[in-house]
């Protein structure tokens, strides 16, 4: 069974009364989400990303195709699914006068807990990402990384099947960052939660995501594994060589050598196959008596495929 199964969304927007302008946000998107799956939305901003999010949230309608979340119409079966998801935004706005237990307390009982069972669950969010210090702390007088732990406590208050999370780890400092992402693995992993995520830290999405679909424009041009995405726009992998004499001009013309840079005493060769072109260059260079010092072989980084995907 999938969680989410989208299938030629459309969605656009209207303004203006005399000139009438249209933003077209998803021109057809289409997007398969297993059960228990950690799946990424890549793209640049206004790609489309927020938009598709929300309507998988329940919380914007689309103006064709169909989606169907946790076996329900998003249409016919609103109801029906907003208490088995949550979402929480990168950029929260809560009521600026609440403070922190009274936020995560008010969404509580939207939510239908009440009693001990949303006392305990409000101490547990609080426990979990280090507010304690912060619970009585009007909203308006946090810090913008404090307002994201927030947001993130607030979209498990009713421990959802579904969670959807628009770029999580916005505004947070890098030791809070890692430990907000070693908890969203642990929710798939312990409870097997299905986690929807935009992201632009291209580590995070390498670390976390099963799959991942870049969005461009309100289409999805790619998807695959992190590893699928690098293959598919056929960026390679590279070679690193520390060579005795350091400079071979006949390496950028070998086969399958897709290009040659030098860079702090190292030979970058990017090939199509590593696998079948690290042997056939190490032959070369041994049969022309170069020295190879010392060999490195690694995949493109994600950042690379999102630039460029984004072109």
């Amino acid at each position: 069974m999938l969680a989410i199964d989208a299938r030629d969304v459309t969605k656009t927007f209207r303004s203006g009364w005399l000139r009438r302008r249209e933003t077209h946000a998803l021109r057809g998107v289409s997007l398969a989400v297993p059960l228990g799956a950690i799946w990424g939305l890549l793209g640049p901003n206004g790609a489309g990303k927020t938009t598709l999010l929300s309507i998988l949230a329940t919380l914007l309608t689309p103006d064709g195709g169909s989606v169907t979340v946790l076996g329900h119409d998003v249409l016919r079966d609103a109801n029906a699914l907003r208490h088995r998801l949550n979402m929480a935004s990168g950029r929260p706005s809560f009521l600026w006068s609440l403070r922190v237990a009274e936020i995560l307390a008010f969404y509580g009982r939207l939510y239908g807990l009440s009693g001990g069972t949303l006392r305990r669950r409000v101490d547990e969010l609080i426990e979990l990402y280090e507010l304690a210090p912060y619970r009585r702390v009007p909203y308006s007088e946090l810090s913008t990384g404090l307002k994201q732990r927030v947001a993130l406590a607030k979209s498990l208050v009713n421990e959802p099947e579904l969670l959807f999370l628009d770029e999580p780890t916005l505004g947070l400092d890098p030791d809070v960052s890692v430990r907000v992402r070693e908890h969203i693995a642990r929710l798939r992993r312990e409870h097997g939660m299905t986690i929807v995520l935009t992201t632009h830290y291209m580590r995070e999405a390498d670390e976390l995501c099963d799959e991942i679909a870049f969005i461009k424009a309100g289409r999805i041009p790619a998807r695959g594994t992190p590893g699928e995405l690098k293959r598919q726009i056929r960026l390679g992998e590279v070679i690193a060589l520390k060579l005795d004499p350091p400079v071979v001009p006949w390496l950028a013309e070998a086969p399958g050598v897709l290009r040659c840079a030098e860079a702090d005493g190292w030979v970058e060769c990017t090939v199509d196959e590593a696998e079948k072109r690290l042997p056939e260059i190490l032959r070369a260079l041994h049969a022309e008596g170069i020295v190879v010092r010392n060999v490195q072989v690694h995949e493109p980084e994600l950042e690379e495929v999102f630039v460029e995907l984004a072109k």
